[in-house]
């Protein structure tokens, strides 16, 4: 079984490879789902790690409808990783009721190539998965990212299971959302090849601002978010094998 970790800033994508891990979804500013990474981020990860980095292609928060300025910034961000040698993109675009838009996906997609395409988890919001995983097998994408439409993947589970049959090989169902190494092994025992989680674990920084920089309510400003080694090499002596 592969491993993926989302690694949103150096020092997790250092702690994916010294735990083992199989490959790095890099992205920054995890608390908000992950937007692309900064050129000098995925540079010096590129010069510094040896395992398999993909890069999330995100511009920013919020929804997946971008405008036709977002969309440039998207494809102008994929020929920088390909210039960079990067081995994945993850992207995705939707329409305003949510469903794959396909013209501006093909497009990302036909860009990225020949470097593989995760659909990252935007899937999660289109209103029929089944439609949706037609759709992406029709554009040949290489994975598709998503939780089973289900605040995590182990609630998630039937909806993957479903789409993992469905898939049938045609592309990789990768399972995300709340992995941990109590519930890996229910995806290993589902036959799933590959999953990803950020693996993270957030210890309290001694500072505060009187003024937050985010939503109080879903944010917290006093948290570092960074790849926990220990928590990596359980799953992977978990999966070993």
């Amino acid at each position: 079984m592969t491993l993926e970790i989302c690694a949103s800033n150096y020092q997790s994508a250092v702690n994916a490879q010294n735990a083992g891990a199989h490959r790095i979804e890099l992205c920054s500013e995890l608390a908000v789902g992950g937007v692309t990474p900064s050129y000098g981020l995925i540079k010096q990860v590129m010069e510094n790690l040896r395992i398999p980095v993909f890069v999330l292609i995100r511009p920013r928060s919020g929804n997946f409808t971008y405008s036709d300025t977002e969309f440039e910034i998207m494809k102008q961000d994929i020929k920088i990783c390909k210039e960079l040698g990067c081995k994945g993109i993850v992207s995705g675009v939707l329409n305003q009721d949510n469903t794959i838009n396909i013209d501006r996906t093909q497009e990302l997609i036909e860009l990225s190539r020949p470097l593989p395409f995760t659909f990252h988890r935007a899937f999660d919001r289109t209103p029929n998965p089944f439609d949706a995983l037609n759709t992406l097998m029709k554009l040949k994408v290489d994975r598709i990212l998503t939780s089973g439409q289900a605040i995590s993947a182990e609630k998630g589970i039937l909806i993957l299971n479903q789409l993992h049959q469905l898939a049938d090989g045609a592309l990789t169902i990768l399972p995300g959302s709340g992995i941990n190494p109590k519930n890996i092994l229910i995806f290993k025992g589902a036959g799933f090849k590959e999953a990803h989680c950020s693996a993270v674990l957030s210890p309290e920084i001694q500072t505060k601002s009187a003024i937050p920089l985010n939503t109080p309510k879903f944010l917290n400003e006093g948290k570092e978010m960074a790849s926990n080694q220990e928590v990596i090499e359980a799953m992977l002596q978990l999966i070993k094998g």
